[in-house]
């Protein structure tokens, strides 16, 4: 029976590297974390993403007009195959002092799409 080691350790790659390279304001680096088109819900609203969409935290825009970078709290796998990957998060956005801006409980399904690994869908509470 297979375990899907590999898939869950890439899918973890990718959420890595959303991170980072949000934290680096890379913005071209980001869109390589998804898999488009990409879908967010959030504050009741779904919204479907393309590769260069508009990003507030790239121009510190809306909630994101004190924030200097985020971390991950937690990542719990709960469910894994051959091509897809859930995983229940918590994210933490930090001011440039180091306060807590927020923390925000979210569902990241990460898919091997024409064989990248990348993020499909996230849900989340975060505004």
């Amino acid at each position: 029976m297979n375990d899907f080691k590999a898939e869950i350790a890439a899918a973890m790659r990718c959420l890595d590297n959303f991170i980072a390279t949000m934290n680096a304001g890379d913005a071209e680096g980001h869109d390589d974390c998804f898999n488009f088109p990409s879908v967010r819900l959030a504050s009741n609203n779904l919204v479907v993403f393309e590769r260069g969409r508009d990003k507030a935290w790239v121009k510190k825009t809306g909630s994101f007009s004190d924030w200097a970078r985020s971390d991950w709290d937690k990542r719990e796998i709960l469910h894994a195959g051959a091509d897809k990957v859930h995983i229940n998060t918590r994210f933490v956005r930090y001011r440039h002092d180091g306060s807590v801006l927020g923390a925000f409980d979210s569902i990241y399904v990460v898919t091997k799409q024409d064989g990248h690994w990348g993020i499909k869908i996230r849900s989340s509470f975060a505004p």
